[in-house]
């Protein structure tokens, strides 16, 4: 979580260009692919967040926390929250 507007704004507009550090990076990239095909994800994605510092607890968090958000947002989606009607 942040209150710098101008970092949500470049991580909104593309977060690979956004100014995060290479462990941000690493563990975003991860993020990403999780919500868009989490069957994809392979060895070398953990292997790459391990190399960036990040603990076996820290991957299940970051999974875990990744997984939440997307369910969450798509029981919103489906019941329209925050649609105009």
């Amino acid at each position: 979580m942040t209150l710098d507007g101008e970092l949500v704004e470049a991580l909104e507009k593309d977060y690979t260009t956004a100014p995060i550090t290479p462990q941000e990076r690493v563990m975003v990239d991860y993020v990403v692919k999780v919500t868009k095909d989490a069957t994809r994800v392979r060895k070398d994605d953990i292997e790459g967040l391990r190399t960036a510092g990040f603990d076996d607890r820290g991957i299940l968090q970051i999974t875990m926390i990744a997984a939440w958000f997307n369910s969450i947002n798509r029981v919103a989606d489906a019941l329209g929250v925050g649609r105009a009607s």
